[in-house]
């Protein structure tokens, strides 16, 4: 696969493995049992793409209340059950990380506890290890650009010649922010209709439906053209 940019970033959840659905229904159920009256729209409008951390402070401030701490570890293992029981890659990935010829990474807003556990079931984990890369290692997370310049030095890139693939508003506020090329990515079953919109509305430089429209996105300099 040839490419014009040096660097791929990769988020995780939604991106490389299919949990994005998952972790909202295990979220949704942790939220109404505390008496938040939210739904799985509700999360995917306002909490996709954000640290744990971030998602709790919206939550609060949102709905004005205080949570209690032990709900963090409440949501942790309703999500980990669902993962474990449920959790598939995104459709065509393997290909693509085998037909590329330009350093890759990950960079998610995903614990690196629940990355390692996600990747490492659907066999991803050792792909990318050891440049895999959790909001919990920057200061903020996205819609901040932070872990993704953190991801560029790391790999030792130019920010201007990474390229995100973000399945998120915030991810891709997130990379335009850090000066990088957005690919909006909608093949998640969380997607839905007028998504691709809202990508290209956040920002993103260009979307796709899958990863079988990767390679060409990677090697065509139209996709920079927004950037």
């Amino acid at each position: 696969m040839s490419c014009c940019f040096d660097l791929v970033i990769f988020d995780c959840d939604g991106v490389l493995i299919d949990s994005e659905i998952l972790a909202i229904e295990a979220e949704v159920r942790v939220f109404t049992r505390h008496g938040l009256p939210v739904d799985a729209a509700f999360i995917l409008d306002h909490c996709t793409g954000l640290s744990w951390k971030s998602e709790l402070a919206f939550m609060e401030a949102w709905f004005k209340v205080t949570l209690p701490p032990g709900i963090s570890a409440e949501a942790a293992q309703e999500t980990e059950s669902l993962l474990e029981a449920r959790l598939v890659a995104i459709g065509g990935i393997e290909a693509v990380l085998d037909g590329l010829t330009i350093p890759a990474c990950v960079a998610s807003s995903s614990t690196p506890e629940r990355l390692r556990l996600s990747l490492g079931k659907v066999g991803l984990y050792a792909r990318f290890a050891p440049h895999i890369f959790s909001s919990t290692m920057v200061q903020n997370g996205k819609p901040a650009p932070d872990l993704f310049l953190y991801a560029a030095r790391e790999m030792q890139a130019a920010p201007d010649r990474c390229v995100v693939i973000e399945d998120s508003v915030h991810g891709v506020h997130a990379a335009k922010a850090a000066g990088m090329t957005a690919i909006g990515f909608t093949g998640g079953s969380h997607c839905r209709s007028g998504h691709a919109q809202r990508l290209l509305e956040a920002g993103a430089d260009r979307v796709i439906g899958g990863h079988d429209a990767l390679a060409p996105a990677l090697a065509c300099p139209a996709v920079r053209a927004r950037g």
